[in-house]
């Protein structure tokens, strides 16, 4: 395979389809391959997994010549963006099965955030008290479902689409449900640091269901 300026990668694939279609094979001949090392190891991702997110990935890329800057390799950013079409569509197949009322059904279940301090065992009962206590009382069914859903992992795409909503608007319903939730806790005597590091520090093992001990 001949390397390409990225003057001559965006000129060969902006040719009209017959022109341009070497140029187009050798790209998916690229993504494939970088798709292939970033995902080698991953259970159930076979080669006609991959073929299929190469598919996906490489029309994304030439849907996107037009954001190219040229910060780097054509080849490095056409993978870049490759990797991130692929991760998201795994995702998406490992939630597509697992419904919002399966998430949702109880809110006593895990919710993976962090306790203010783990070590504080009073403290952090009352925090989680509060938490359940907030999600019960306090935010609409909409938002409970939609921030639970994205508490315990599941991705935003999947949560929009069983909401039938789009992801801007998904985002604003997931923000509100936050403020309240921050507004409840700190009504509850929790300080803003407290809450920063519930909301924002990754979870060492997800927060115990409600009454946990």
């Amino acid at each position: 395979m001949s390397e390409r300026t990225n003057e001559e990668w965006l000129r060969l694939l902006r040719e009209p389809e017959a022109q341009a279609s070497a140029a187009v094979a050798e790209l998916r001949d690229v993504v494939r391959g970088g798709l292939r090392r970033a995902l080698a190891g991953r259970a159930g991702v076979g080669d006609a997994v991959i073929d299929d997110l190469t598919q996906d990935a490489t029309l994304k890329v030439l849907g996107a010549l037009d954001s190219f800057r040229g910060a780097s390799r054509f080849t490095t950013w056409a993978i870049t963006i490759a990797i991130r079409v692929a991760l998201t569509e795994l995702r998406r197949a490992r939630w597509k099965d697992v419904s919002l009322d399966q998430m949702t059904e109880s809110a006593g279940g895990p919710i993976p955030i962090a306790a203010p301090d783990a070590s504080a065992h009073v403290a952090r009962e009352r925090m989680i008290a509060a938490l359940y206590q907030v999600l019960d009382t306090e935010l609409t069914d909409r938002q409970r479902r939609a921030l639970i859903a994205e508490l315990r992992g599941m991705p935003q795409a999947a949560i929009a689409e069983q909401l039938g909503t789009t992801r801007n608007a998904l985002y604003k319903l997931t923000h509100d449900a936050r403020l309240k939730l921050r507004e409840g806790l700190a009504a509850a005597g929790f300080g803003e640091d407290d809450v920063r590091e519930a909301f924002d520090t990754p979870s060492q093992g997800g927060m115990p269901s409600r009454g946990a001990p």
